[in-house]
């Protein structure tokens, strides 16, 4: 090819198909080069202007020039596909390759069983309430029928704050040991008929241990209007226990005691294991203990400035990493707060 303006075109089209420095930019310059409306197509184009000898030299010119352009832009797509293929494993995607999924995450089993629990007792016309983790000795103490002088109200059992500015006044404050004393503020806040759930954490001083935590969950319950008697007490509970255990879960009563409630029973479920045939989980018993309750004390009422001849009331508590641990059949309570993943992945 000695037409120095086609010599000067390759030269061009070679320059160009250098700098192209990945497939998708040389497959641009091959295209605006011999594409349908490419640089070569017009000097076709104009092969008509030209007389029949002057035609045949230029057009065999233009081919020479067009089958030298397409080699050289082969030989170069080919040249950056090879590099491109030895450089994929560090700076590309490779599309074809299956997804990977994502983990979600999701609900504690812990706040599960807490938001079941609240539920079951919407059902029934229990509203969500709650109160402070930091509380009075009033609150904690004295207000539900608690001497300062009970074993309860001592420094080895309850987590008291060393602020020097709350150290002087009449109530000292603490970190809550039950979800108790948010009935008082219930009680203080709202006029009967009063029917509330207080779920919430609690402090303690015990060490941790398979059935212990220094900081665990309650939910409390309350229930004040006139004319309340124990057999509520005992008809809302069993239908509760049935919802959370199963239809076929019995419940009992067992005397107890507790300062702010009288008279006091312990509750327990037919065990959830062995139906109540006996096990290890019941100790051969057929029943488990489940929850405190009674009825709320007429001081507890006087406290609240609510008159105990009018209103009675009763109240309940139970632990809600207790009914975890039964329900999910989890045989250790710090499995709880360990945050492993192949544990709290199974609920």
């Amino acid at each position: 090819m000695s037409d120095p303006d086609l010599t000067a075109l390759q030269s061009e089209f070679t320059a160009a198909l250098a700098a192209a420095k990945d497939g998708a930019s040389a497959d641009r310059v091959k295209s605006d080069w011999l594409g349908r409306t490419g640089r070569l197509r017009k000097l076709t184009e104009e092969l008509g202007k030209l007389s029949p000898d002057q035609k045949k030299i230029r057009g065999k010119a233009i081919n020479d020039l067009k089958l030298a352009c397409e080699a050289a832009a082969e030989d170069r797509l080919k040249a950056l596909a090879s590099n491109g293929a030895k450089a994929a494993p560090a700076d590309a995607i490779d599309v074809t390759l299956p997804g990977t999924s994502t983990k979600l995450g999701r609900r504690h089993p812990i706040y599960q069983t807490m938001d079941e629990i609240r539920e079951i007792f919407a059902k029934l016309g229990f509203e969500a309430a709650y109160g402070p983790e930091i509380e009075t000795s009033y609150y904690n103490f004295e207000a539900l029928n608690i001497p300062l002088d009970h074993p309860a109200a001592e420094p080895f059992d309850t987590w008291y704050l060393d602020d020097p500015e709350v150290a002087s006044r009449p109530y000292r404050f603490l970190l809550r040991s039950h979800t108790s004393p948010a009935q008082m503020h219930i009680m203080e806040a709202r006029k009967p008929p009063i029917r509330v759930v207080v779920p919430g954490k609690v402090f303690r001083t015990d060490p941790a241990d398979a059935s212990h935590l220094p900081v665990f969950h309650q939910l409390e319950g309350l229930m004040v209007d006139e004319g309340v008697s124990f057999a509520d007490l005992k008809g809302v509970l069993a239908i509760a226990m049935k919802e959370l255990f199963g239809a076929k879960t019995e419940t009992r009563f067992r005397p107890s005691y507790f300062p702010f409630t009288e008279p006091s029973a312990e509750v327990d479920v037919s065990c959830v294991l062995c139906a109540g045939a006996g096990c290890s989980a019941c100790k051969g018993s057929g029943w488990i203990e489940v929850l405190g309750s009674g009825m709320v004390h007429p001081k507890v009422l006087e406290y609240a400035k609510i008159d105990p001849e009018k209103y009675s009331g009763f109240a309940f508590g139970m632990g809600v990493e207790r009914i975890a641990m039964l329900k999910l059949g989890v045989p250790d309570i710090r499995h709880f707060i360990r945050s492993h993943p192949l544990f709290l992945r199974q609920w």
